[in-house]
């Protein structure tokens, strides 16, 4: 059964609430600008806001009971919606600053071109954003939310000590990221050890990623689903849980290279109705060099993490929390830095 009682220390459901509230708080912060346009980054923000708040939810839902305009896929309907607009701005910014000035004068045309292809195409998305954000089910989602917010209702596990349930909370996670079959990509069986193949030519990774662009992608999302999920408790753990992080959040950046290039490409082709290779060489070849240095860092996070010792390693991270850091349930630094954090 349910209940509603906080303890005002330490508790599962203590915590909870508080990174509930604190998230929640972060995108209502910035809806205003989002849904008159007027800030890209308040877009950026208020996505965050709802992404963090979705692992929340995700990585306490032992401890809480949420209304059901509160469930978290319904929140993550949401920010997709308010992701798309986002890719749509990060890709115009990508185009515009990072690859304009290194194309020749006819490649710079061509880009114009597909730029006046995005802009109608993000009017059309905006629409569609600010439809959701003015619309009732996304009203009833704060109502619900402001509600619960003001009289937390609880599962009896939320009487548990934070210290005591950290690692079932997160080690379920971080092993269907470590199962992944995607860190098997590019390797072989060599007396009964993974090898990462690595000296590849340009050529051969740019055929891997054909070939495993869904199974990289699928990591991508996965890893980001771990470190969301640690990022929520990391200001109960220390030094080592924190490289790992870092880990995380590099493999999610450079997988996202990998899919950010492909997006770009398929833009491309959509707005010019023609593969880069023929219309911007220049381009093609700029994207395929990134892709082939962004393939030797993976590769060398890859053999890290098919390593035993560091799997074991982060294993051991998750098992030993530095909770003393924390009294009475008040935040601490690292709460105020991540909330700042895209």
């Amino acid at each position: 059964m349910a209940s509603s009682t906080l303890s005002g220390k330490n508790t599962l459901g203590d915590r909870a609430v508080l990174a509930i509230k604190k998230h929640f708080e972060k995108f209502l912060k910035h809806e205003a600008d989002v849904i008159a346009d007027s800030d890209p980054e308040a877009l950026h923000q208020m996505r965050v806001g709802m992404r963090r708040l979705r692992s929340a939810i995700a990585g306490f839902a032992p401890a809480i009971d949420l209304p059901k305009p509160v469930q978290e896929k319904k929140i993550g309907k949401i920010a997709r919606i308010l992701g798309s607009l986002r890719d749509l701005d990060v890709l115009r910014e990508s185009l515009e600053n990072k690859y304009k000035p290194a194309l020749p004068a006819d490649e710079q045309e061509q880009l114009d071109t597909a730029l006046v292809y995005l802009y109608k195409r993000r009017r059309k998305v905006f629409a569609k954003v600010h439809e959701t954000l003015t619309g009732d089910r996304y009203q009833e989602l704060k109502q619900a939310l402001e509600k619960w917010l003001s009289q937390p209702q609880l599962q009896p596990i939320a009487q548990m000590p934070i210290q005591a349930t950290l690692p079932d909370l997160l080690l379920s996670e971080v092993g269907r990221l470590l199962l992944h079959p995607s860190w098997l990509v590019g390797t072989k069986l060599q007396d009964e050890q993974v090898v990462v193949q690595t000296g590849q030519t340009p050529e051969q990774a740019k055929q891997q990623l054909i070939d495993n662009a869904p199974l990289l992608h699928s990591l991508r999302k996965e890893t980001k689903r771990a470190r969301y999920q640690m990022e929520v408790f990391a200001n109960f753990y220390g030094a080592s849980y924190e490289t790992y992080l870092e880990d995380l959040k590099a493999i999610q950046s450079i997988l996202g290279q990998f899919q950010d290039s492909a997006v770009l490409s398929e833009f491309l082709a959509d707005a010019l109705q023609s593969k880069i290779e023929k219309n911007m060489p220049t381009l093609a070849n700029l994207l395929a060099e990134h892709n082939y240095q962004a393939w030797q860092q993976w590769q060398s996070l890859q053999q890290r993490y098919l390593n035993l010792e560091s799997r074991k390693g982060l294993h051991m991270s998750i098992l030993m929390p530095t909770w003393e850091n924390v009294k009475n349930g008040q935040s601490t630094e690292h709460d105020t830095i991540l909330s700042q954090q895209s």
